[in-house]
């Protein structure tokens, strides 16, 4: 659920009793944050030396050595950090796709991550606590793992490991205790983990029930989702981003296909702010796995309709009005157009939820 709750040690526990096992093992990287009970944990355990790779203004930093974990060639790699960013020059931008090199050649890997690093998290997470997060990595990481393991820790236990100085040095604690680590944030961040822990093991047991071999498929009664196929509307707005995270959450769950229509005039051309919204869209469609669809309209409700009987829409999600009146114009809102031309889909109206109000107490 976030930083110092225990990741990296239980990581080494699990490592060295795979070594003790036999198991050719090997720490390909590892950041102990100077924490001497992490740092004791890899010890006995062979290191793959760093690399230096160049950063900003003629610096340079130690970076994991991916060629070098490939050469080694170990059964199980450790991997730190999963969400990192590489600095520019190495072969991938992120650490998770350093991974997926790992995981090509055969080599198993241990890895570690918070919540909050989740790409379809990330508006959730910036309206609990406050911080967006800038380095994520995609869902589809995530559901590709064998084994996910919740590091489970109280609030209330993770601020004593804060103010007992196990977490950060001395001089970062007061900051972080007024900042993301407030103990209303830790509740809100822990119940997202177990609610993903959940939902990634309820997603593996229905992979298990229904595609697992002859032998290991269990009978069940419990019908499949079938034939389901989401459409998120877009725009050229920084909100659209926010829909596109939620619609494919929404996706996961009923393991549907997830398209993104963007609709512009005919022969119109993007200004440069509107190009940046859609070539950010067009990103995170290729980072979620969803398929970004541009089309040419006058009427976003048509080219909807068009493009859902081409694609088999079942289920239709749209953002916020922009206004009070926004949601409808002309008479007919958006909605209402969208039953009238799509029926039998489902509609949705995406809310931003950040706009939530407390609710009003009487005195």
């Amino acid at each position: 659920m976030a930083a110092g709750v225990g990741k990296t040690f239980r990581m080494l526990q699990e490592a060295r009793a795979e070594a003790e096992a036999g198991r050719d093992t090997v720490i390909g990287y590892l950041e102990p944050h100077e924490r001497p009970e992490t740092a004791a944990q890899a010890e006995g355990l062979e290191l793959v030396p760093r690399r230096a790779a160049a950063y900003r203004d003629d610096a340079t930093v130690q970076e994991m050595d991916l060629p070098a974990i490939l050469r080694r060639a170990p059964q199980l790699c450790l991997i730190d950090e999963l969400a990192h960013t590489n600095p520019p020059g190495l072969q991938h931008e992120k650490r998770w796709q350093d991974i997926e090199d790992v995981l090509a050649a055969g080599i198993d890997v241990f890895s570690t991550v918070n919540v909050q690093h989740l790409e379809t998290l990330n508006d959730q997470v910036a309206e609990l606590t406050g911080v967006r997060v800038r380095e994520t990595f995609p869902d589809s990481v995530l559901a590709s793992a064998d084994e996910v393991v919740m590091i489970d820790l109280t609030p209330q236990a993770l601020i004593q490991r804060l103010r007992d100085g196990k977490v950060y040095p001395p001089e970062r604690v007061d900051t972080a205790l007024n900042n993301f680590f407030r103990i209303e944030n830790l509740a809100a961040l822990r119940e997202v983990a177990l609610r993903q822990v959940a939902e990634d093991v309820e997603s593996k047991r229905i992979v298990r029930e229904y595609v697992g071999s002859r032998e290991d498929r269990v009978t069940t009664a419990a019908p499949q989702a079938v034939g389901e196929r989401l459409l998120g509307l877009v725009s050229a707005r920084p909100s659209s981003q926010r829909l596109a995270r939620r619609a494919w959450r929404s996706a996961q769950r009923l393991g549907a296909e997830l398209d993104l229509l963007f609709v512009k005039k005919p022969g119109a051309r993007l200004g440069g702010e509107e190009q940046e919204q859609l070539d950010a869209l067009r990103k995170l469609a290729a980072t979620l796995g969803a398929h970004l669809i541009v089309e040419e309209g006058h009427d976003l409700a048509d080219a909807a309709a068009r493009v859902g009987a081409l694609r088999g829409t079942t289920y239709v999600l749209i953002g916020e009005p922009r206004s009070a009146t926004g949601l409808r114009r002309f008479g007919v809102s958006l909605p209402e157009k969208l039953l009238e031309r799509m029926p039998g889909v489902d509609i949705r109206i995406v809310a931003d939820r950040s706009k939530r109000r407390a609710p009003e107490v009487e005195p």
